[in-house]
């Protein structure tokens, strides 16, 4: 009896010790360990026309195609959720999406918040109106009298705010123009490679135009904080620029001109 009592504890402790390994080893687990293991890579977005878009179903753009072909190398699938974007640092630690990949503006804060990538594309917030005023704001002081409308969370709000102008949120920079297209803003402040693709002759927005610009700043992805996939991606970045796959995806949406060397 002692004999078989003995025996149940020694493999009762065997059991515990290898259910804490397994606990252990699923804490310790590498982002991309985690993302390979769910077979899934899932991308934090928001509509952001020439960098993710819809067209039909499907999510397209020069970060969504380059998304798509980040998750390829790591052979797994690619899951677009759009988010918003006050709460992309949340999304992240939630483990509701993988990466932010949106023609995110690689600030101090975001820094400080996750592990980003290297510098991909070069960009700027720049300020956009109805053509009929548009002779009228030459500089960021003649702005001033503008209400704008800007995202919520966005490097456009946080210029908004060091010029000092009165503006209102709005939860994507596509309804920050929709905002001025309809006349219950003013002017707004978006990225420059958004401008190009959605304002101006040829576009969904002929009677709006872009005029000054406020910051110049660069593109990055990011991870959760202490995540290896930055490094990964960084090293795809390297790949996919040298062979040239990464400039025919940009020449597919315009945006070659703002890739940076890899």
């Amino acid at each position: 009896m002692k004999k078989t009592l003995l025996t149940l504890l020694v493999v009762a402790v065997a059991v515990c010790a290898v259910f804490a390994g397994g606990k252990k080893e699923t804490a310790e687990l590498s982002d991309k360990d985690y993302v390979c293991q769910k077979g899934k890579l899932i991308v934090g977005i928001t509509d952001f026309e020439p960098m993710d878009y819809k067209s039909g179903n499907d999510w397209v753009g020069f970060d969504a195609d380059m998304a798509k072909a980040f998750a390829k190398e790591l052979g797994v699938e690619c899951e677009f959720i759009e988010i918003n974007w006050d709460s992309k640092e949340m999304e992240l630690d939630n483990k509701t999406i993988d990466c932010v990949w949106n023609g995110m503006t690689l600030t101090d804060g975001v820094k400080a918040a996750m592990e980003t990538s290297n510098a991909y594309c070069n960009n700027a917030q720049i300020i956009v109106v109805k053509k009929d005023i548009a002779s009228s704001v030459k500089s960021a002081a003649d702005a001033k009298k503008l209400a704008f409308a800007v995202e919520g969370g966005s490097s456009g709000m946080e210029a908004a705010q060091e010029n000092g102008y009165s503006f209102i949120e709005v939860e994507t920079q596509a309804a920050a123009v929709m905002e001025v297209a309809a006349g219950t803003s003013q002017a707004c402040i978006i990225d420059s490679l958004m401008a190009a693709a959605m304002v101006g002759p040829g576009t969904s927005y002929p009677n709006l135009t872009y005029t000054v610009g406020l910051t110049e700043e660069q593109y990055g992805v990011g991870f959760r904080k202490g995540s290896n996939l930055a490094a990964e991606l960084n090293a795809f970045f390297k790949k996919s620029y040298a062979d040239g796959s990464m400039m025919e995806i940009a020449k597919k949406y315009g945006t070659q001109a703002s890739v940076i060397a890899q």
